[in-house]
């Protein structure tokens, strides 16, 4: 099984948090970073939001994390720390349709690997993009462009993790 790490870059929605909490525990994910507008759990150290924002968000992302928040251990950054990851010796993977993707079965992954998220609507920007390793793309065989970012996630890692 990889050595695998989540980013969650710019998720608007705290149920798609929440539901990538719970996807990433159930395939061992190592840590999730959280980063740019992603809303996160509280902090145990140094959390600088309110108290009721905190306290408010924390409640949303639980009600589909179902306590996976308080098991996957979990970072936030305001950009992601690629350069740090790749450093350690992680590839950079994107999930993202473009025309240099590789698709997701076709994908033989490393023992040390960061799965990058993107926006819902948008994706993951072209700033983040050029700093991917390689990209992937989930085939698509209905009428829709592209799946919800956590069940896409939940398909991904079950090809890396799994497959």
């Amino acid at each position: 099984m990889p050595d695998l790490i989540i980013i969650a870059h710019n998720i608007r929605s705290t149920h798609n948090v929440g539901a990538i909490f719970r996807t990433a525990e159930g395939f061992g994910v190592k840590k999730i970073i959280l980063s740019g507008y992603t809303p996160y759990p509280s902090l145990a150290t140094n959390d600088t939001r309110l108290p009721h924002i905190r306290d408010k968000i924390t409640k949303q992302i639980h009600k589909t994390a179902l306590g996976a928040e308080d098991v996957v251990s979990f970072e936030y950054h305001d950009q992601p720390p690629i350069d740090d990851l790749r450093q350690a010796g992680y590839v950079i993977a994107g999930l993202e349709q473009n025309k240099t993707s590789v698709m997701l079965p076709d994908y033989k992954s490393p023992n040390k690997v960061v799965l990058i998220l993107g926006e819902e609507v948008n994706g993951i920007s072209q700033q983040i993009l050029n700093q991917c390793d390689i990209l992937l793309e989930i085939p698509m065989y209905g009428q829709k462009e592209s799946f919800n970012v956590s069940v896409a996630t939940g398909i991904a890692l079950y090809q890396i993790v799994l497959l």
